[in-house]
């Protein structure tokens, strides 16, 4: 922020044109355009009735917790429900559903992929219900979440998330921030134009004859020659989306999740995450950039972002030891000695970052107001934790790998392709462009 509004200062008194200051100003009108678009989104309010299949896959989970996730579910009262056991057996699961009543089915074969075909090839219901194990249903989840199908072009709803009982730690506070910040911005503001990138797997509900069509896909496809169990939510919105149909998010119906309590299974949730997202943006590049313009933006933005972010860090350091050269920099009072002015320039920096989220994100904070205290943890959870593993997935998105927060879940393939070092070159090459257009 403090390099942008440098940037423009500049830019307005000489006539120096940056090409980062560029790129933030587009980022900016982005911002702006989410807010506009979220203004006019409005939940479905009409009663829709279907048949609805409720499928759960899932490795382990703890006991009362589990059956708490099903006597909440049992109590909405949907068509059928249908627990799918994965990878080894579990007697204590088996069990559980046993005892109140639901059908479970199990499959040696580990993975969620897989633990969705055996459900929905016995499932009946004419929505199929995709629920995490650990996600917990409040009243009304599964009524309000199936009204957007009245209209039917949606194929595809999804529910608003929070985390349960935030204020445990810092993590889960900005993990529930993170949630806030999507429910509030960037899921309405799609859903408005009917393109939710991606339908987030907690809860999902889609026409269910969409996943019937394209299940042999879902469980073969490859991205740069190797198959990747990782974002499966994302790629069945992306079927979804390219057959033709919507997907959407309704607001009232709410559902609450689990955030990592350790920093190092928080990395490895992220890290899982920021591969899945990047290596479905690459593969839908084409089709958004002909069909859904406004997420192609969105998302394009959502990778460079750290891009420019690590190239504008770069500047601040060949600035402050540069002092013999002009900049943007130099104009500031900076104190004579280098690293005294390093440290300032750091500092500024901050102050105007954390200004910058205050803005961004103002709906957040006017319902949580007490999150304004931890904005500069946020921020240094985003720059040192988000940044770094957000770069990573892009680089190693090619990579075939384990699940990484489950023990027993899908452990991977040894599939190598040619193709993997794709990616390195991409990055490298928009990491040599963000240092290039920030210095």
């Amino acid at each position: 922020m403090l390099a942008f509004l440098l940037e423009i200062r500049d830019w307005w008194k000489h006539g120096t044109v940056y090409p980062f200051a560029v790129f933030m100003t587009m980022i900016w009108a982005l911002w702006v355009l989410r807010i506009l678009l979220a203004r006019r989104y409005k939940p479905w309010t009409r009663t829709y009735h279907a048949s609805t299949s409720v499928i759960i896959p899932v490795v382990d989970e703890p006991e009362d917790l589990f059956r708490s996730v099903l006597r909440r579910i049992i109590d909405q009262r949907p068509t059928e429900i249908i627990v799918v056991i994965n990878g080894r057996r579990n007697p204590e699961l088996e069990r559980i559903c046993n005892d109140v009543g639901v059908m479970w089915l199990w499959t040696e074969i580990p993975g969620k992929r897989n633990a969705l075909r055996v459900g929905l090839e016995h499932a009946t219901g004419q929505i199929a219900v995709l629920v995490d194990s650990d996600t917990i249903w409040t009243k009304n989840t599964l009524t309000e979440l199936i009204k957007p199908f009245r209209q039917r072009k949606v194929g595809g709803v999804t529910t608003r998330q929070r985390i349960l009982d935030p204020g445990r730690s810092v993590l889960t506070r900005w993990a529930d921030w993170l949630e806030s910040v999507r429910c509030q911005y960037s899921m309405p503001a799609m859903s408005v134009v009917g393109t939710v990138g991606c339908l987030p797997g907690r809860t999902i509900a889609f026409r269910k004859h969409i996943l019937d069509s394209c299940m042999e896909d879902f469980l073969n496809e490859k991205f740069l020659g190797v198959f990747l169990e990782v974002s499966d939510d994302r790629t069945l919105t992306n079927y979804t989306l390219k057959a033709g149909y919507k997907c959407v998010y309704q607001s009232t119906s709410l559902v609450y999740t689990d955030a990592p309590l350790e920093l190092k299974k928080l990395a490895k949730q992220q890290y899982r995450w920021a591969r899945g997202s990047q290596y479905n943006t690459m593969r839908m590049f084409w089709w958004m950039l002909r069909h859904a313009k406004i997420l192609w933006l969105f998302y394009m933005a959502d990778i460079l972002v750290p891009f420019v972010l690590l190239g504008t860090f770069a500047s601040w350091g060949v600035s402050a030891f540069q002092r013999d050269k002009p900049g943007i920099y130099n104009e500031l009072p900076l104190p004579e000695v280098t690293w005294h002015a390093l440290l300032f320039i750091l500092a500024l920096a901050a102050v105007m970052s954390i200004l910058s989220m205050a803005v961004r994100f103002g709906r957040h904070f006017a319902y949580r107001p007490q999150d304004m205290f931890f904005l500069p943890v946020f921020m240094l959870i985003n720059t040192f934790l988000l940044l770094p593993v957000r770069l990573l997935g892009f680089f190693r998105m090619a990579h075939n790998a384990s699940w990484g927060t489950r023990a027993d879940s899908f452990a991977g393939e040894s599939t190598r392709s040619p193709l993997v070092v794709i990616p390195y070159l991409l990055g490298a090459a928009l990491l040599f462009g963000s240092v290039m257009m920030s210095v």
